[in-house]
């Protein structure tokens, strides 16, 4: 009895025709779409950090001429949270959002047009370079964060749309 029921989970589970995002390896149409977008350049800091970890993420420039380019607007603040009796910042919130557009560089056309963002607390302490440096390295995991969710969905559009 365990044994057929095994036997028919697997044959249900063989047959709900989920498959890799990443199935063809290097040649396969998600990592050839990835590899063929270009990351447009951005400002500041949080710009530099983010056009990093896109590029890394997406291998962008493996491809000889790039099909599509990534234009990303940034938006990153601090919030202060807590206060204390003497009317000081205790916890302050890092907000990173992004909004993004995929262009089609053979035609100008806007194929992809979406927004990511995540956020992280930050405690506020009695040295200023500790406050300080926590942060730049809130501003660096919500970028690496930011972009994982920007190439999840280049993933998807690769997937279903990217290609013909």
């Amino acid at each position: 009895m365990r044994i057929a029921a095994a036997l028919l989970a697997l044959t249900a589970l063989s047959g709900c025709g989920l498959t890799p995002l990443y199935g063809g390896g290097a040649g396969g149409p998600v990592r050839s779409t990835m590899a063929a977008i270009e990351v447009a350049p951005m400002e500041g800091e949080a710009g530099w950090l983010m056009a990093n970890a896109l590029r890394d993420r997406l291998r962008a420039g493996e491809a000889s001429s790039p099909r599509y380019r990534l234009e990303v607007r940034l938006d990153d603040q601090i919030t202060g949270l807590g206060v204390r009796s003497d009317d000081s910042v205790a916890r302050e919130r890092r907000t990173l959002r992004a909004r993004y557009q995929l262009i089609d560089l053979s035609t100008g056309a806007v194929v992809l047009d979406a927004t990511a963002g995540s956020d992280a607390g930050v405690d506020v302490v009695g040295s200023q370079y500790a406050t300080i440096a926590a942060e730049r390295s809130a501003l660096e995991r919500l970028s690496g964060i930011v972009a994982d969710q920007i190439v999840a969905r280049l993933a998807r559009f690769a997937r279903t749309d990217g290609q013909p």
